[in-house]
């Protein structure tokens, strides 16, 4: 193997030395390495008992989105959904979407299904959570001076069209992210991704929109 290739290896090989005595640690993976995509502290955990972790601190954001036309894009929201911990990703329409941008990061957060709209406005209803869609709609408001709920679901378009009607109406507010260039709208993964880190500013780091001030994540 070239220096080139053994810098793109991911992760870690076989465990050298005594196996570790403790049951977070998957035997085939100590035995055969570890290449998933995960941070260092999760090499050679099982699969479940990476989820019992992260379930012990998850946010209380979810994210949503309409899924009409088999979007590409669910995965890489899916993956940043992950990446902040969110307590959960859903997908509203076809029950089947695209997986490969999720880089198997689905399997350690809670997605859910749900027909319409309007079944996803019930799940939120039932448990005390607004909704917020993301887009740049007539009527909506800058992400960036907005006081995002700490509880809620962050619900996003298909790529192209974006939100639709229906899904406007069953928002609190809707919110545009700031452009200043020529196209119409950035991609759905990529607003998504600056939607959850304003969300991460905000109730992570305790920033308020607008106030300049900082703070540190709890440890």
């Amino acid at each position: 193997m070239s220096e080139v290739e053994q810098q793109r290896v991911v992760g870690v090989g076989p465990w050298d030395g005594d196996w570790p005595d403790d049951p977070r640690y998957d035997p085939e993976l100590l035995r055969e390495g570890d290449r998933r995509n995960v941070v260092d502290t999760y090499r050679y955990w099982s699969n479940e008992a990476i989820v019992a972790d992260l379930d012990t601190r998850r946010h209380p954001l979810h994210v949503a989105v309409e899924n009409w036309q088999h979007d590409a894009n669910i995965g890489s929201v899916v993956r940043t959904a992950n990446a902040v911990n969110a307590a959960g990703a859903h997908v509203v329409g076809h029950k089947r979407w695209n997986r490969r941008g999720a880089m198997v990061t689905d399997r350690y957060l809670s997605t859910h299904h749900h027909a319409d709209v309007a079944a996803l406005a019930a799940w939120a209803a039932g448990r005390g959570l607004p909704i917020v869609g993301i887009d740049n709609v007539e009527g909506s408001v800058p992400l960036e001076t907005y006081d995002l709920p700490r509880a809620c679901v962050l619900l996003f378009g298909q790529e192209g069209p974006g939100l639709t009607d229906e899904a406007v109406g069953h928002c609190v507010d809707v919110l545009a992210i700031a452009q200043f260039g020529s196209t119409r709208s950035i991609n759905v993964g990529a607003a998504a991704a600056v939607a959850m880190h304003a969300w991460v500013r905000r109730h992570v780091f305790g920033q308020r929109p607008g106030d300049g001030s900082g703070g540190v994540p709890p440890a």
